[in-house]
């Protein structure tokens, strides 16, 4: 078998990797062994490394490029960019062997007859025997040719391909990983192209490109040919889909991101011109590049192939995708598939993390891709071929800043302190190599090239969530590193307190038994960024300049109510998966009226209060004439992820609730709005954070499942003063004696009753010792913020100990 030129994909598996490389034997594992399982991925054949080594031998070349390597000096990129050159050109000018290109084009034709055309479209991929392998990355290396039709186009696409093996970022890699030259052999796919030009196409990850978090399932895709998304030349559609819940009964789509697709790469009209750029029409831009249906189906795919590869290997196995839509059957396909090399590889049982030490001005934001924070001087590079020729004027240390990335910039990238572009997405070139060489990067800023300027002192930071963040000057940062095997083992349930749901998938690393406060606020300020009302009545207020910036907000959603409920929706699904199984408690919108009127439109709606800390918020909103239609549009938001996306484990609560009657109220119209207590296992918790709330506990237990303290009110209303108000700060203290005692009467109260109780409030993550009076007091559960998770554990489990040595003094 090793000495056949030509091998039909589906007679290949991954145990011929040697002769037909990565991709290869990859794409005839697939078709072998997942297309019964309803998979589609196009057929084609494999050009062995026989084929490759024949050619050098008949060539003569071998002893001319074993030279040219020889003389390359790696810390200098003119050299490599010479002798790279050099060898390319002479690949590119060698006469194909005669019996080699017969039995290639033979194979060509039969592809052809199979799918009923003279000379069918292929894609010609370079398939290198390196590529793809688990410990070393090697994608994207060598080059790939669409729309390749007739036999000596193919075979031009062919020598091109074995001439791409000596890229300057091919060379600089395998120099890089420690890879010989030579022990490398390049494989070509010829693989049946699916008309995603007129359909859509890109990448799908089976983890969370940024976390590894694994239970979901990462998709990017737009419009067109997918070499847009994987170049970055676009900041593509981005699905996530909750991989548990894809059980058929539900639609887990948790986020749904609308890219920046202003162009599309479709067909070209010749030999000549095999593909070609255009602009995308306005209305396709505002459209997602999938349907929901295939969203979910492209889902489930990505889950058969990674569990198969995992049981192939014997171990968990994520995979790095490329789909493609058929714009003339509209059915979906598998173009390629490899595992994912970076998370895979990765420990999680210690967690780094990064914070800024000092406030910054924020130039502008981007993609974050990674979670760490790097400075350095900008060096924009706008012609890569001018800037080595020149001499490489960029140094070690400096923040690459350019339109877009790909392979070649390779060695470039290896120098810089973080990479900034103004396209791409996630999944795009500056993104995967960021990740590979771990380094913070910045993509899809949209015009970092006109705001930062050559020499500037900058700092980025990915340690914020999703959006990455460029600060002005040189701003000092923490490395914080946690192993959690020296944590100690507690009793009492740890929680956390999670506002940010970008954040969500890098905290479920975190020890924990779920979310204890999630808040809607940060939710609807950050991304729905609409008063809810002024979303559902803008029109009748006659306000153009508000209509139009709603109008840009909600583009790619049905309606107004539409883009509030599936915002929402999207935003507590993100931490709730994240938290899966564990119960994530998702607080009901507790703005003040001040508040309020600072999102968009909020001026039409909202009172002047004079004190509006205890004035018209929480539960006095929800049932009330003047709100309860933007109340309405939580409850479906809170509906939609429980019962369509599948996640159970959301508890709603209830905040600032002053009298029983009040919470009868509120409850009564969940119910009119789709959810009611007890119906499919939804549990009802109350903050605990008014007097009244305490002094009625009994009462105020018979209608709920659990109380959550809320330290910071309660406090706040014991004491009589006002949080806000610097003049009485050093009056603020949730460890005086008076909340003390209310916190202790509401547990007892509690125990009695059957309910749970537990507390969200700031008070455990800033002292220790009101943990310790918690534990003491026999509290359920602790909700602290994450950067406060190891003192709490610590401070619990002293606390603990001495209950336990207690317990042991006989009486």
């Amino acid at each position: 078998m090793e000495t056949r030129i030509v091998i039909p994909l589906q007679a290949l598996c991954l145990e011929d990797i040697p002769i037909v490389g990565g991709k290869c034997a990859s794409l005839g594992e697939m078709i072998a062994n997942l297309t019964k399982a309803g998979i589609n991925i196009p057929s084609g054949f494999a050009i062995t490394t026989t084929a490759y080594y024949q050619f050098l031998r008949q060539s003569g070349l071998e002893d001319y490029i074993q030279e040219q390597i020889a003389g390359i000096d790696f810390t200098s990129l003119v050299t490599l960019r010479r002798a790279g050159q050099r060898i390319r050109q002479a690949i590119s000018n060698t006469k194909f062997p005669h019996e080699l290109s017969a039995e290639i084009i033979s194979a060509y034709m039969e592809l052809s007859r199979e799918y009923g055309q003279d000379i069918t479209d292929v894609a010609v991929r370079s398939s290198a025997t390196a590529e793809d392998l688990p410990d070393a990355s090697f994608a994207g290396q060598q080059e790939t040719y669409l729309n390749v039709r007739g036999p000596a186009a193919l075979i031009d696409a062919v020598r091109n391909c074995f001439a791409s093996l000596f890229t300057d970022r091919a060379i600089s890699y395998r120099q890089n990983f420690g890879y010989d030259h030579f022990s490398i052999g390049l494989s070509v796919c010829i693989q049946k192209m699916v008309r995603s030009d007129l359909g859509a196409a890109g990448v799908a990850f089976s983890l969370d490109t940024e976390s590894g978090f694994k239970d979901v399932v990462v998709i990017n895709g737009a419009f067109g040919l997918g070499e847009m998304v994987v170049q970055g030349a676009i900041s593509p559609d981005e699905f996530i889909v909750f991989k548990p819940a894809l059980n058929g009964h539900h639609a887990p789509i948790i986020e749904k991101r609308l890219g920046m697709k202003d162009k599309m790469m479709v067909y070209g009209e010749s030999n000549d011109q095999r593909t070609k750029i255009i602009p995308l029409d306005k209305a396709s831009q505002q459209r997602f590049s999938l349907r929901d249906n295939q969203i979910l189906q492209l889902s489930e795919w990505v889950c058969k192939i990674e569990e198969y590869y995992s049981q192939l290997k014997g171990k968990w196995c994520p995979m790095d995708i490329e789909w493609a839509l058929d714009g003339l059957s509209n059915e979906l396909f598998i173009v390629q598939a490899r595992p994912e090399t970076i998370h895979s590889q990765k420990e999680h049982h210690t967690i780094t993390s990064y914070s800024m030490e000092q406030k910054a001005t924020p130039l502008l934001k981007g993609i974050a891709v990674g979670d760490k924070i790097a400075s350095g001087k900008v060096n924009i590079l706008f012609s890569l071929d001018k800037r080595i020729t020149e001499g490489s004027e960029f140094k070690p240390g400096d923040v690459l800043v350019t339109d877009m990335t790909d392979p070649d910039w390779e060695p470039i990238m290896k120098m810089a302190a973080a990479i900034v572009t103004n396209k791409g997405g996630r999944t795009c070139h500056a993104a995967i190599v960021a990740r590979e060489m771990g380094i913070p990067a910045i993509v899809g800023c949209g015009n970092a090239t006109e705001l930062l300027s050559s020499g500037q002192d900058i700092t980025i930071s990915c340690a914020e969530g999703d959006e990455g963040i460029i600060y002005e000057g040189i701003v000092p940062f923490k490395e914080t590193s946690l192993d959690l095997r020296e944590l100690p083992e507690i009793s009492t349930s740890l929680m956390l307190n999670v506002a940010s749901p970008s954040m969500a998938f890098q905290y479920s690393h975190l020890p924990n038994k779920g979310v204890g406060l999630a808040r809607e606020e940060f939710i609807i300020n950050n991304y729905i960024k609409i008063h809810p009302l002024a979303l559902l009545h803008h029109k009748e207020l006659h306000d153009a300049a508000l209509t139009a910036e709603i109008t840009q907000l909600i583009r790619g959603y049905e309606n107004e109510e539409a883009y509030f409920v599936q915002k929402l929706a999207y935003g507590i699904a993100k931490i709730a998966a994240a938290f899966h199984p564990g119960k994530v408690i998702v607080r009901f919108s507790d703005f003040k009226s001040n508040e309020y009127y600072n999102l968009l439109g909020g001026k039409y709606f909202e009172p002047e209060e004079e004190n509006p800390m205890i004035g018209w918020r929480g539960a006095s909103r929800y049932y009330s004439e003047k709100y309860s239609a933007a109340f309405a549009l939580e409850c479906k938001a809170i509906k939609k992820v429980r019962e369509e996306m599948g996640l159970e484990n959301v508890v709603v609560m209830i905040p600032f609730c002053r009298t029983v009657e009040e919470l009868l109220k509120v409850l009564d119209t969940m119910k009119q709005y789709g959810l009611e207590r007890g119906e499919n296992g939804l549990e009802v918790y109350l903050m605990a954070e008014i007097p009244s709330n305490i002094i009625m506990a009994e009462e105020f237990a018979a209608h709920i499942d659990g109380f959550s303290i809320g330290s910071n009110d309660l406090t706040q209303l014991t004491l009589g003063l006002d949080r806000d108000s610097s003049l009485i700060a050093n009056l603020y203290n949730e460890r005086n004696p008076a909340v003390l005692r209310m916190i202790s009467m509401l547990i007892n109260t509690a125990k009695k009753q059957h309910v749970k109780v537990g507390i969200c409030g700031q008070g455990p993550s800033d002292f220790p010792d009101f943990t310790k009076f918690l534990v003491e007091q026999g509290i359920d559960s602790i909700s602290v913020t994450p950067d406060a998770l190891t003192k709490t554990v610590k401070a619990i489990h002293e606390a603990e100990t001495v209950l336990h040595l207690k317990e042991q003094v006989p009486y």
